[in-house]
Formats: structure tokens, C-alpha cells, sequence
């Protein structure tokens, strides 16, 4: 049977965990680096890889991510913003897959947000598109179909994605229309997280754990690792790190 560890990580675009000051913490790629190569894992999810620029700017050349490809050697990837959007907030913004495995038939799904308002130092804002990418890869023969997201957080503006459920049912309509095995990643940002679950698994999808704390600012459990029946999951650990806010979940799976 074929098997292979991936790692599901909101990098923060490199932001380490000050508990004093975590908004002001200093950017530390390295530590990324170093963490993300621990874990081993053969095919690695990220989110928040690069920081948002004023203005919503995209460099035509993404810093962290060209910095990750060469530390990375070896490992086949795809990267990609969100819509170029002028209400960007200097938040973290990209996903990225590596893959041990080449990487074809790749995918950019829009996620539209909702014009919820809220308040941002004063002023009034809406939130911003998000994105939901993908790619295949082949393991030893076998086509696994790799998807990776990061929903808004509706908690931090008052309001929940039960209320707003766009976001969800869009990505768990591109799950369900997956024909062979298939892993889901993300920060979904759902703090009451059983509603989510419970959605994805009425398309045929299971979780790898949601009793474990994954982020550090909130005791929510952010952060999945999500797949169908054709995969079997042989383990799992939530890693704490104090290279993000978030904690590194990775998992062992057969096929």
C-alpha cells in the first residue's frame, strides 16, 4: 500500500508567536523553514504565505513563496493569490502545495465574501474575496486530487459562516465532485467547527481530528485535514509552534 505524510500549516507569512505582542511579532522565515522541514512530510499545505500589501498590490514575484521553492528542493508546487482587491488588509493572503509528486490539472476557485462591515481602526470595511486552489498529483501509480483553502473568519466580524454559508457550500461542492481519493486543507475559520464537519462529511468527507486546539489566539480548532474513502488515515499529531499563531497539523495516510 502506498503511503505518505502531509502537513497542513498557516505559516502566518513568516509572523512568529509573541505572546506580548503577538500582532507586532517579528517576521522570521527562517523559523518557517525550519519547521516546516521537520515534519518530514511529503506533500505540505500553506496558507497565509505572503503578507498583503497596501493598496491589495501582488508582487509578480512572491518573496516567501520563491523562498520556500529553494528551500524545498526537490518538491513540485503551485502558488496562487486571491483576487487583486484594493480593501486588502495587511493580513496574510496565498496558498501554496508542494509535492514530493509532480503536479498537473491545477485549479483557482473563487471564494466570494459576503459585505458584511465592520470596523478597522475606525473605519469601515468589507472583507475580501477568498480562494480555494488545487492540483493532482500521482503516488506510485495512484491519482490523488489535492485541494487547499482559507475561508474568512466570520467570527472576528460578529457573525458566523452558518449565517454566511457561501464560502462552505462552494467548496463542498468541488468536493463532491471529486470521483477518486481526495485531501482538503485549510484554516476554514469556523470556530464552532461541528457544523462544518458535519457538511463536509455529508459530501464524503471525514476530518482528521476536531477535539485539539490549532490556534494559538482562540481555542478553536481552525485548521483541518480533510478526506474520502479511498484514503486511510494512519495517524495524526496538532504540533504547537511558535513559528505562527497556528499549530502544525500533520497526518499519515495509506491509500
Amino acid at each position: 500500500m502506498s503511503r505518505f505524510r502531509i502537513l497542513q500549516f498557516n505559516m502566518q507569512f513568516g509572523q512568529v508567536w509573541d505572546e506580548r505582542d503577538p500582532d507586532h511579532a517579528p517576521i522570521n522565515l527562517e523559523a518557517t523553514i525550519a519547521e516546516i522541514k521537520s515534519h518530514q512530510a511529503d506533500i505540505i499545505m500553506l496558507q497565509e504565505v505572503e503578507r498583503a500589501q497596501p493598496g491589495g498590490s501582488q508582487p509578480p514575484v512572491p518573496p516567501n513563496y520563491t523562498r520556500l521553492k529553494q528551500e524545498l528542493a526537490g518538491f513540485h508546487s503551485t502558488f496562487s493569490f486571491p483576487r487583486s482587491d484594493p480593501r486588502e488588509l495587511p493580513f496574510g493572503i496565498g496558498l501554496a502545495i508542494f509535492s514530493r509528486w509532480p503536479l498537473h490539472d491545477g485549479v483557482c476557485v473563487n471564494l466570494p465574501s459576503p459585505p458584511v462591515e465592520f470596523d478597522f481602526y475606525g473605519e469601515k470595511k468589507t472583507p475580501t474575496d477568498r480562494l480555494l486552489i488545487g492540483a493532482t498529483t500521482d503516488i506510485d501509480g495512484r491519482t490523488v486530487r489535492l485541494l487547499n483553502t482559507h475561508l474568512l473568519a466570520f467570527f472576528m466580524l460578529k457573525s458566523s459562516s452558518e449565517e454566511h454559508g457561501q464560502q462552505r457550500d462552494l467548496v463542498a461542492q468541488e468536493l463532491a465532485r471529486q470521483k477518486g481519493p481526495t485531501l482538503l486543507t485549510g484554516d476554514f475559520n469556523v470556530s464552532k467547527h461541528d457544523s462544518l464537519v458535519e457538511q463536509f462529511a455529508g459530501v464524503g468527507y471525514a476530518t482528521v481530528q476536531s477535539k485539539e486546539v490549532t490556534w494559538r489566539r482562540r481555542p478553536y480548532v481552525l485548521d483541518h485535514i480533510f478526506y474520502n474513502a479511498p484514503l486511510r488515515c494512519l495517524g495524526h499529531r496538532v504540533v504547537p509552534t511558535p513559528a505562527s499563531d497556528h499549530h502544525a497539523l500533520v497526518a499519515d495516510f495509506e491509500l
